[in-house]
Parts: C-alpha cells; structure tokens; sequence
C-alpha cells in the first residue's frame, strides 16, 4: 500500500502536470517553448527538451585526423530546453530520436555575456555560433525557413560547449566524460 500511495504522489508532482485537489481534474500546462517549437512537437521521455531541435555534423570526435573521417559528417541530433537565464541544454543523440535512443552527451549554450564574465582559460572550451553554425551545416528541422530566420540571429551570438559521457559505439558510458572542443575540429564542406 505504501508503494501505490508514494507512486501517486510522485506522479502528481510531475512536471507540466498538476492536480487540482478540489475538482480531481487533470490541469496539463505547456512544457515547450512556443518560438522555438510552434508546432509543440514533443519527443518522448526527455522531460522539457522539447523547445529546440538542432541538427549539426562536426560534433563527434573523429577517429583519425583525415578531413573524410565519416565521424566528422555523422549528423548529431540537440533537444534542447531553454532557461530563463539565457542558458540552453541540449542532449545529444547520435542516431536519431526514437523511444529508445539514448543522449551520449549535452551541450550548453550560454550568452555572449555569460560567455565575457570567464576567464580565457575556459573560454578555450567553448565555441561561438556564429561562425560554427554554417561549419556544422546545422538546421532547425522542425521548424520552417520563416520560423527559423528570426532565430538565427539570436541563437547566432550564443557560445557552445560540448560534453560526451558515452562514445557513439559504446553500449554503456566507459571512462572519462570528455570536452570537445569543436572549433579544433577538421573543416568540412
């Protein structure tokens, strides 16, 4: 009895869902960020990173420093959430977004504010987006040209800094977590 009365209580405390006490009916609020994602699509089981979807290859560390390393054009899916500080998590798939894909990794997003108040030896960490946007080839896939465009600009001035726990092939994540510092990485085209 005690387990069917704790899972209760935590399924009421559910994020984006509250329970009115007096009435018993189910309130649903918006969990997504109406700009970045108009069409509210939801992925499953990545509670709130659902506000932007961003699609970039050179973000996987390659295995070899050839400018052909297949790592270097393998499409790198962001979910990410916004903060009302300015901030962005994404987490990173590298195969797709189906129910049972697992993140190998995040990235986030800070601003060009956030990004002057450190110091120069963590600013080497983290790249800017207006110059890694047209290098990585990243698009908003679920948004329109029109929805997008008023985005860029925005998102344009922002810094990045990745971090993978798992490696792509690995089933579980083995070793270190480890920095990518993507602005070191090959040129593609």
């Amino acid at each position: 009895m005690r387990t069917i009365i704790l899972f209760i209580c935590g399924f009421l405390l559910l994020p984006g869902i509250s329970m009115a006490a007096t009435t018993h009916k189910t309130t649903v609020t918006k969990v997504y960020n109406e700009t970045f994602n108009p069409r509210q699509k939801e992925y499953p089981n990545h509670v709130g990173f659902n506000d932007l979807h961003i699609q970039a290859i050179r973000h996987l560390k390659p295995d070899t420093d050839d400018v052909n390393d297949p790592k270097l054009q393998t499409i790198v899916h962001h979910h990410c959430k916004a903060y009302d500080d300015g901030t962005l998590i994404c987490m990173m798939f590298h195969s797709g977004m189906k129910d049972q894909d697992k993140p190998i990794g995040f990235e986030y997003i800070i601003t060009g504010e956030q990004y002057a108040s450190l110091d120069k030896a963590e600013q080497r960490y983290w790249h800017y987006h207006k110059t890694e946007i047209p290098r990585a080839h990243a698009t908003l896939p679920d948004l329109t040209a029109e929805e997008a465009g008023p985005l860029l600009g925005p998102i344009g001035s922002t810094y990045g800094k990745v971090i993978y726990f798992q490696k792509p092939g690995d089933k579980l994540p083995l070793g270190e977590p480890y920095i990518l510092v993507v602005q070191d990485l090959p040129e593609q085209d």
